[in-house]
């Protein structure tokens, strides 16, 4: 954006364009994301809760299940950063 200067031009215009609605995409992307984690990981506490499964969530295991939480939210910002790298690397400045 810096390298737009004051005057942008007409792809520079579109690529801040496109730069806002990929970032509210990937917003979104991941409140999804975490909020199936959070399903995934309550399931399980249910399960362990009653009985069926093998053992309910530890210190551990609630840190893991967190961390699970976090790497959701975090793979769809991620990919489209590391995608637009790219795109980016190809464009001729």
């Amino acid at each position: 954006m810096a390298a737009a200067g004051h005057q942008p031009s007409a792809r520079d215009r579109m690529e801040f364009a496109l730069m806002g609605n990929e970032k509210m995409a990937a917003f979104f992307e991941s409140w999804a994301a975490m909020g199936w984690a959070m399903v995934r990981i309550q399931q399980q506490l249910w399960m362990s809760m009653f009985g069926l499964a093998m053992s309910p969530l530890s210190r551990h295991g609630a840190h893991r299940a967190a961390m699970d939480v976090l790497g959701s939210g975090l793979a769809p910002v991620r990919r489209r950063a590391v995608a637009n790298a790219k795109r980016l690397a190809r464009i001729k400045f």
